[in-house]
């Protein structure tokens, strides 16, 4: 029996309200009723778990991409998304 990979997923666009506001971002998650003030990465890893469900390597494979990062950290990155599924704003598949 093989081990599944967990894919990471963020929450339908349907379910969320995102508005910048300067530095920081204001997700409204309808699902929840509940407002979150959120500085980046969370609106990054957003955009890039939109798209397609991705596994943790994939995820930060992506954004470092996406955002030139020069030395991506992959337990801040696990640290983050776990906080995330907590919220509501990404699912663990």
């Amino acid at each position: 029996m093989g081990t599944a990979i967990t894919r990471y997923r963020a929450a339908s666009v349907a379910t969320l309200r995102i508005e910048p506001l300067d530095a920081l971002t204001l997700i409204y998650h309808r699902a929840s009723g509940i407002t979150h003030l959120v500085d980046s990465p969370v609106p990054e890893l957003l955009a890039v778990l939109q798209a397609a469900p991705l596994t943790l390597d994939a995820t930060l494979a992506a954004l470092t991409q996406a955002h030139d990062l020069i030395d991506p950290d992959r337990n801040a990155l696990a640290a983050r998304l776990d906080e995330l599924v907590d919220a509501g704003l990404v699912e663990r598949l």
